[in-house]
């Protein structure tokens, strides 16, 4: 097909970050300046989000490899929020790191564009190149600060476990091109129709494992905790936020497009996968003395939850996951961003023991009422954001009948409270003994400082009045339509 000047308006913000890469590339083979870099990718990312509002003057609009509809763009609006929250932690964290910094923002733009092409595509070609344009710079993030020996764990361990969901993704777009001949969803679609066949429904399956790895869906969620503890604050902000929003949009894309995926024994399996997550991610936070291996069994609990709107896949399922991502994700964004904050003045390991920060209070109480209210959106506490996507949840499963995953989601949710409420106690226990983490004296009027007080008034907002959110999920699906 011949590209006309509407496709490239459609395809606008994945250009603007596309040339933002390519731009921080020659600057940084031109003159190092870390400010000037972080300040380019952040004008670049701005842009993007900002040429959305042009983009919804186009959409719906499909080529053969990418469809810019709500969904897309919906999951653009987020992948772009997290990247600009990412870039300017990075800017303070990187400040006192003795190597180059520079590259790290270019990493950064090319997850982006990995995560847009990702959420937007429609053919399995597409959707494995976006897959790995996110995977592969995110090695090199969470392996950054590859001199601290958990930094470098982190990198290769993502390497090795992203390969090997990889390898199944592909082994199963094998096998639905071997059943039906095509490789575009819309065409899967039409030759699936009458049933999936043997090798459709294997396909699917594999699909469904190389993705869960990437979501860390239970059994293949055992590289997440290292990988969350060891990689620096950014790029494991980054692996918590845009990756799995990006990962999420497509499963939700084959999921609603795709007949394999809606035979009985496939949405069997991810019901049992997502009450088995739900629980496994929970129990398992229990134990963790570690902030940041916490958030990472919390994140896999989260996702266990998500997996119920896929499980129901019609009526408000769409609509339900989209909230539920918008929650986790500004969040998620505000705890991991008081965790970066706290460990950017400092080299070597993140500021991640929970004894760093005990009787964090005393010392900056303002950071610990964004901490306090992000534990208390996770644990979907009312008045919280947290609160609006787990009550969506619930009404979901409760609207589908399906009495097990109700029962996992609560089971899951007061268990989940006890961790999230330990968390809390020990930022108002006395000044310890032993060694604690500060933020910088001025780091409320830092760009990351005002970032996370804005993440939980953000939080508090949408937990008391959330119409704001849903007319817009709603809009989105209505393009979509």
């Amino acid at each position: 097909m011949t590209l006309t000047l509407t496709h490239l308006v459609a395809l606008l913000p994945l250009i603007l970050v596309c040339v933002t890469a390519v731009v921080v590339m020659l600057g940084i083979a031109w003159r190092r300046h870390h400010s000037g870099t972080a300040f380019v990718s952040v004008v670049g990312l701005n842009l993007a989000l900002l040429s959305l509002l042009i983009v919804w003057q186009v959409a719906p609009l499909e080529t053969p490899l990418l469809a810019v509809d709500g969904l897309a763009m919906f999951a653009a609006v987020l992948i772009l929020v997290s990247s600009l929250a990412c870039a300017t932690l990075a800017h303070a964290y990187l400040e006192h790191y003795g190597g180059p910094r520079e590259e790290f923002y270019l990493l950064l733009l090319c997850a982006a564009a990995g995560g847009l092409v990702l959420a937007a595509s429609q053919h399995l070609a597409t959707l494995f190149f976006g897959l790995e344009l996110l995977s592969m710079p995110l090695y090199g993030m969470l392996a950054y600060t590859f001199h601290e020996r958990r930094s470098l764990e982190a990198g290769i361990k993502y390497l090795v476990l992203s390969a090997a969901g990889t390898a199944f993704l592909l082994f199963g777009m094998a096998l639905l091109y071997a059943q039906t001949g095509r490789l575009d969803l819309a065409g899967l679609s039409a030759s699936l129709v009458e049933g999936p066949g043997p090798w459709g429904l294997a396909g699917a399956g594999l699909m469904l494992v190389g993705l869960g790895f990437k979501l860390s869906i239970v059994p293949f969620h055992l590289w997440t905790p290292d990988v969350y503890e060891g990689g620096p604050g950014p790029a494991a902000t980054f692996l918590a936020s845009a990756s799995k929003v990006a990962v999420f949009v497509v499963l939700l894309r084959l999921v609603l497009s795709a007949p394999a995926f809606e035979d009985a024994w496939l949405h069997d399996l991810l019901a049992a996968l997502a009450l088995l997550t739900m629980l496994v991610g929970n129990l398992l936070a229990l134990t963790q003395a570690n902030l940041k291996r916490l958030l990472g069994y919390s994140s896999i609990a989260h996702f266990g939850y998500l997996l119920v709107a896929l499980v129901v896949s019609d009526g408000l399922a769409a609509e339900t996951g989209a909230v539920y991502l918008v929650t986790y994700l500004i969040t998620t964004l505000g705890a991991f961003g008081v965790v970066t904050l706290l460990s950017s003045p400092y080299g070597g390991r993140d500021a991640a023991g929970l004894h760093h920060f005990r009787g964090l209070f005393w010392r900056r109480p303002y950071l610990t009422a964004v901490l306090t209210v992000t534990m208390l959106s996770l644990a979907g506490i009312p008045f919280t954001a947290g609160f609006i996507g787990k009550f969506y949840i619930i009404a979901l499963g409760v609207e589908a009948e399906r009495w097990w995953l109700v029962g996992g989601i609560v089971v899951g949710s007061a268990i989940g409270l006890y961790y999230y409420l330990r968390v809390m106690v020990t930022l108002y226990l006395v000044e310890p003994g032993m060694q604690s983490r500060d933020a910088p004296h001025n780091w409320g009027i830092r760009a990351g400082g005002v970032m996370v007080l804005g993440l939980a008034l953000l939080v508090v907002l949408l937990g008391i009045y959330p119409a704001p959110m849903i007319e817009w999920v709603r809009a989105m699906g209505t393009l979509n339509g």
